[in-house]
């Protein structure tokens, strides 16, 4: 692996736990996505997604928005989710260092 790839390649326990990690390859995949459709793909309940979104959140990989529905006439505040780009750079880093690990190569 070469000295730039491996400046691109990082483990972080931080995103590694199972919940954080699931919550980023989502989040990566849009620019933001609704609380509740993370929490339900994730399969999570609503306090333990707040808690993982917390701790991305105090690192600075993601941010959190709060919206009025379009769809619904109650005003409800819809909850979106979205990795910063300092999120997105770290999750691109553990990504490529779980890809490292599973080649066999040292990250």
């Amino acid at each position: 692996m070469s000295a730039e790839a491996q400046r691109d390649v990082h483990f972080d326990e931080l995103i590694h736990a199972p919940v954080r990690l699931r919550v980023c390859g989502l989040l990566a995949a849009a620019e933001e996505v609704e609380f509740s459709v993370v929490r339900d793909a994730v399969d999570v309940s609503d306090a333990t997604l707040s808690k993982h979104v917390k701790v991305l959140v105090d690192a600075g990989y993601a941010a959190v928005r709060k919206a009025p529905s379009s769809v619904r006439s109650d005003a409800r505040l819809l909850t979106w989710l979205r990795l910063t780009p300092a999120g997105r750079r770290a999750f691109s880093a553990h990504v490529a260092a779980l890809r490292a690990i599973a080649e066999g190569l040292t990250p």
